[in-house]
């Protein structure tokens, strides 16, 4: 049974995009970090008590906590942790 022109393309497309996730190809500019990597980071931060927590900010301000957060000793984390604590009262208990 002859496959159609179209089917054959798929099929093309498919192997070239698993051959590409298969890679690691390099994603905005980064290399893409093994899976086993990934998982230990997750575990690490769980034992600090660390969870992801996203937000949408202006890009001028998104630049700015960039260019602080190169010199913060812990990195961005570090420093919005930082301002938030400065920022945020004491909870009441």
């Amino acid at each position: 049974m002859a496959m159609k022109k179209t089917d054959l393309e798929k099929n093309k497309a498919l192997k070239l995009i698993h051959t590409m996730k298969q890679s690691g190809a390099d994603r905005f500019g980064k290399g893409a970090a093994p899976t086993a990597d990934r998982r230990e980071q997750r575990r690490l931060d769980q034992e600090k008590g660390l969870v992801p927590f996203a937000c949408k900010l202006n890009v001028d301000l998104v630049a700015r906590l960039k260019t602080r957060a190169e010199s913060h000793p812990d990195g961005m984390t570090g420093l919005l942790t930082d301002l938030l604590e400065k920022a945020l009262p004491p909870d009441a208990q």
